[in-house]
């Protein structure tokens, strides 16, 4: 079953469907602060799943500051102490080397595609 939801703040839009009980949010534009209150709370509202599951395709962002590692990174130790997970998919360059400069890219599994990481 697929459902699609959208969602959008300045600068970044979010696309929501879920595969299986899986949540996928598909970004696009830059994160940055002015979105990641907004980005955080979209992150941490998998309502009543009991395991929650969700990859983020980042495919469509073209920037991401400390304040987007700090969303991840919320939202990651969210679903781990809910024995859930995050991962995350179709990261481009630029915003690959922020992941692996903090080392994030250790923490959350990177997948190249949103269909990889969904089969894992």
């Amino acid at each position: 079953m697929t459902d699609t939801h959208g969602a959008s703040q300045p600068g970044l839009s979010i696309e929501h469907t879920a595969v299986d009980d899986i949540r996928v949010l598909t970004l696009r534009g830059e994160i940055d602060h002015a979105v990641t209150k907004e980005l955080t709370d979209y992150l941490l509202s998998y309502g009543s799943m009991t395991r929650p599951r969700t990859v983020v395709d980042l495919s469509g962002v073209t920037f991401m500051d400390s304040s987007g590692i700090n969303a991840l990174i919320t939202a990651h130790q969210s679903m781990n102490d809910a024995q859930g997970w995050l991962r995350i998919a179709g990261v481009q360059d630029s915003v690959l080397r922020v992941l692996e400069l903090v080392g994030l890219d250790q923490v959350i599994p990177r997948h190249p595609t949103v269909e990889q990481a969904l089969a894992t």
